[in-house]
């Protein structure tokens, strides 16, 4: 039975527009919404709090398309959202126009610092922290030992009550040339900006390179190029061996962030992946496998 709060839609009537690895998402064919409907085996309560977080981002004041109404096709649950006319993510826009990879990055990084200096309203977000500690403590896909590392690692987190994206990337912004937007943001929540970097590095190095270009229109090292300029346009970084000490300090981030989304993908569910448990131990050990040791 279809609860309530979702409204009935017909998929019939959307035209598909992109695709994420949560999610698909749709245009109505008359242009007045944009669907987001998550894929198979993620529950409502996914979808009910990236609606409900979204919503408290657009009613602070933060750039980003309205959510409209909860939405479900019958099978898949999913929202509505504003559609922002003559919209591309940056990625789009680097991957048909290479040349504009510098100067979106830099506005990308400025963006980001305005975002991670504004204060969070702690009575509606939550700590990072809190979002990710569930999904460790409980998920199967887990080890018991490499579950108590993590948990360590998280308990030595410092907190800040800033803002934080949750899922911070260059193709999570998207612009109709006037007017900059955030979107996916069922992760919004405050802490220290590390949590939003640290995925960054994780994509620049360790993502496929099919899935990078699924995600993001691009290569692996163009990406790679983005992350570099990102790294050390933040922090103001000079030199290589500078950004090496800035990233060794990324990996806790990057093993608790990497956990999360695994745990995340397959709903907590499942045995550990050897793949998994290696990679995270190696972040959390000061390691980054086949970049640097």
């Amino acid at each position: 039975m279809i609860e309530s709060k979702y409204q009935q839609i017909n998929l019939e009537d959307y035209v598909q527009s992109g695709e994420g690895g949560q999610a698909l998402t749709y245009t109505r064919k008359d242009g007045t919404a944009l669907a987001k409907m998550f894929l198979y085996g993620l529950g409502s309560e996914t979808v009910e709090r990236e609606f409900l977080i979204s919503r408290a981002v657009y009613e602070a004041g933060i750039p980003c398309p309205e959510p409209v109404r909860l939405i479900t096709d019958g099978e898949h649950f999913g929202a509505e959202y504003e559609v922002i006319a003559n919209k591309r993510s940056y990625t789009r826009i680097i991957s048909e126009e290479p040349e504009q990879l510098e100067p979106l990055t830099l506005k990308f990084v400025k963006l980001g610092k305005k975002l991670h200096s504004t204060p969070a309203n702690t009575d509606v977000f939550p700590d990072m922290k809190d979002v990710i500690r569930p999904w460790l403590e409980k998920s199967t896909c887990l080890s018991d030992p490499l579950r108590g590392r993590l948990l360590s690692a998280l308990d030595s987190i410092p907190s800040s009550k800033t803002c934080l994206h949750g899922d911070f990337h260059i193709g999570n912004i998207i612009t109709n040339g006037e007017k900059d937007y955030w979107i996916d943001l069922g992760d919004f929540a405050y802490g220290v900006p590390e949590w939003d970097l640290s995925m960054n590095f994780y994509l620049a190095n360790y993502i496929p390179s099919e899935y990078m270009d699924q995600l993001f229109h691009l290569d692996n090292a163009t990406f790679r190029k983005h992350w570099n300029l990102l790294v050390r346009t933040y922090y103001g970084i000079r030199t290589e061996q500078e950004q090496r000490v800035y990233e060794k300090n990324l990996l806790k981030f990057t093993a608790l962030k990497y956990a999360y989304n695994v745990c995340k993908r397959h709903n907590g569910q499942g045995e550990p992946n050897p793949r998994t448990e290696e990679l995270a131990l190696a972040f959390l050990d000061g390691k980054a496998p086949g970049y640097f040791e």
